[in-house]
């Protein structure tokens, strides 16, 4: 048996001063290139980004998705109230959505931004801020509450993103 976690998120379909952060869906520009149809060696192995000046250049990273590379791009799913919950989200790659009315709206994972995932919580063991057998969501999660203005930094060390 496993298990799965999938996490549910306040939102609405348009942004408010309460519902703030943006859930996007994947941008059209967005390339995956399969090396595999070029080589055989590279079977399996792929790039992902976008083309720009007739090249293959990488994909914007979290930081630069979230200080508004994708803004005015009409790409906005949903609005949550949580930027903790919107990065836990990305991570498990689908979710729900709960709208004020109550509705709740399944979102899945559609593709990625292709930069590299970073565990958080290995940072966090590395800086003594959790201990190794304390490392957890719920763990993760508690010390980016407890310290919103250091959050927001370690959420963008993990360059992935996730549509």
């Amino acid at each position: 048996m496993t298990g799965y976690f999938e996490p549910q998120l306040r939102g609405s379909r348009w942004p408010t001063p309460r519902f703030k952060v943006p859930l996007y869906k994947r941008p059209d520009d967005l390339v995956t290139v399969d090396l595999g149809s070029f080589k055989k060696k590279w079977k399996g192995q792929r790039v992902i980004g976008k083309i720009a000046e007739n090249k293959l250049i990488p994909y914007a990273d979290r930081a630069e998705i979230n200080q508004g590379s994708l803004k005015g791009k009409k790409l906005e799913l949903f609005w949550v109230d949580d930027p903790v919950d919107a990065f836990f989200l990305h991570i498990q790659g689908s979710g729900r959505v709960i709208l004020p009315n109550g509705e709740v709206v399944r979102i899945g994972y559609a593709g990625k931004n292709g930069q590299p995932y970073f565990a958080i919580g290995r940072d966090l063991i590395t800086r003594g801020e959790v201990m190794k057998d304390e490392v957890s969501l719920q763990s993760i999660r508690s010390w980016l509450i407890a310290h919103p203005r250091e959050a927001q930094a370690l959420m963008n060390k993990n360059k992935s993103y996730i549509f």
